[in-house]
């Protein structure tokens, strides 16, 4: 075997690698989703992310996260009248796709009590 025909087998060992790990590295990051259903009594309270205070919605609605793990949030619902409610819950980072995440939607109610 001379010189060159080594170092091509070489290469190509080190491209199967190469390519081996970055399958490994992207399945483990890979963007998941997770989605939640949030409700209240009385319906159409603002929902506010409390993390960056981004306004979410008026309840109900659905509203999708993405990223590669589970997170906690917390977010106050408020409505004129009612005293506003803070509520906290999980959202599971499970589902391959968006139309998954919304099939499989967690719910989350809040009462707000009036003024």
């Amino acid at each position: 075997m001379n010189l060159s025909h080594r170092a091509a087998g070489g290469r190509r060992s080190l491209l199967i690698l190469a390519a081996g790990i970055a399958l490994l590295v992207s399945g483990c990051s890979a963007t998941k989703y997770g989605a939640v259903n949030i409700d209240s009594s009385p319906t159409g309270a603002e929902i506010v992310n409390l993390r960056d205070n981004t306004n979410l919605g008026k309840t109900p609605a659905q509203v999708v996260w993405r990223g590669e793990e589970s997170e906690q949030v917390t977010v106050q619902l408020h409505k004129n009248g009612y005293h506003s409610a803070i509520t906290t819950f999980w959202v599971n980072k499970r589902h391959s796709s968006e139309e998954d995440a919304r099939k499989n939607a967690v719910s989350v109610h809040s009462e707000l009590d009036k003024e």
